[in-house]
């Protein structure tokens, strides 16, 4: 699997963080999230598979609670490997990210993950904006 960012650090102990991220698309525009908190950054909708779900359905629920949006998955694109720090779980992670291409439903509320803002930005812009190289990366080969 890629891997993308900086590699491993020797002596740290990285905990398998697999996890399930959208490109969503309505029109010509992304649906992405601005997260304020640990650091600001703008970020594909996603996030961690948590125990008993599968990504797809992990995929939905996180894009609601960053965006306040229903999504439709459209396919699989593929998934790299990121090692990080997460301070907010105070864990060294191996993130696992597997991508989605997407298609926003409907807007049913404003985020409910505090923090998290919805932004709509031109494939460009999100190529160039969105924090994780894995990400830019994903969204470059789909759109150019």
């Amino acid at each position: 699997m890629r891997r993308f960012g900086t590699p491993p650090v020797q002596g740290i102990s990285y905990t398998d963080r697999p996890g399930a991220y959208g490109i969503i698309r309505h029109g010509r525009d992304l649906l992405v999230t601005h997260q304020s908190d640990p650091f600001h950054e703008f970020q594909l909708p996603g996030g961690g598979i948590d125990p008993g779900e599968n990504a797809t359905t992990a995929l939905h629920r996180e894009a609601f609670e960053e965006t306040g949006w229903t999504i439709s998955i459209t396919r699989k694109l593929g998934a790299f490997v990121f090692y990080t720090l997460m301070p907010e779980y105070d864990l060294y992670a191996r993130k696992i990210c597997h991508i989605f291409e997407c298609r926003a439903v409907i807007q049913k509320s404003e985020p409910l993950e505090s923090g998290h803002t919805a932004v709509w930005m031109s494939p460009k812009t999100a190529a160039k904006q969105i924090f994780n190289p894995g990400d830019r990366d994903f969204i470059r080969r789909l759109f150019f």
